[in-house]
């Protein structure tokens, strides 16, 4: 459910800053903590404080390295829900996934840090309620259970069990340790069913790709 203070469409900014990180998945209704260091990125949070306070969260494209990396086409607007400063000059921010955009056109930097032009009109659904009709649970959840077992993950299956699906489906593709490419492939999934199709193929095909390894001997 979007928030009070969440923007309706029309309402949407022409322009965003965004914040490219690599493996860090943000979707929409997902919440994503984050802890700003660099300058540039102090820059940009003060300045989203002041205007929509939008920020586009991105993944850079393979391996790019550098201050204007490659980035996707495609990202998730969240809003900055909560802020705070600490005594080493930090700023600890949460943003609520709000909606996707596709990159219309990068801006001149601004006080060091990316801005764009966001194209959102392919992600206008995204502020609607998606309650993930035509998605098996059972079977998602079946894989999940032998996919943190293979990755020794430890979770709280009452609270798995007792979380509504929409939510947790965008929780689990946001928490799993998917390789950036795949967590790319989560973001662009069309609809919620098709994300929670995408997430129980790539934890199969880790499965797979784990059985097919050869054993490993002690010396």
């Amino acid at each position: 459910m979007s928030g009070l203070f969440d923007p309706g469409f029309a309402d949407l900014p022409r322009e965003i800053p965004i914040f490219s990180l690599t493996g860090v998945l943000l979707l929409p209704r997902g919440q994503l903590p984050l802890n700003i260091f660099e300058p540039r990125y102090l820059n940009m949070t003060s300045a989203s404080l002041g205007s929509a306070r939008l920020i586009g969260m991105i993944q850079p494209v393979g391996a790019n390295e550098g201050d204007q990396p490659e980035v996707y086409r495609t990202g998730c607007a969240g809003r900055l829900v909560s802020f705070s400063e600490t005594e080493d000059g930090r700023y600890l921010i949460t943003l609520n996934g709000l909606i996707r955009f596709d990159i219309a056109e990068e801006l001149p930097l601004q006080d060091g840090y990316r801005t764009v032009l966001p194209d959102w009109e392919p992600y206008r659904d995204d502020l609607a309620e998606d309650e993930g009709v035509g998605i098996d649970r059972d079977r998602m959840l079946n894989s999940l259970k032998t996919y943190f077992a293979a990755k020794n993950v430890d979770a709280n299956w009452e609270a798995i069990q007792e979380t509504p699906t929409d939510r947790l489906v965008n929780a689990l593709a946001m928490m799993c340790p998917f390789q950036p490419s795949e967590k790319q492939a989560l973001l662009e999934a069309a609809t919620l069913a098709d994300r929670a199709d995408v997430m129980v193929a790539l934890m199969e095909m880790a499965l797979a790709a784990n059985d097919d390894a050869p054993p490993r001997h002690k010396n």
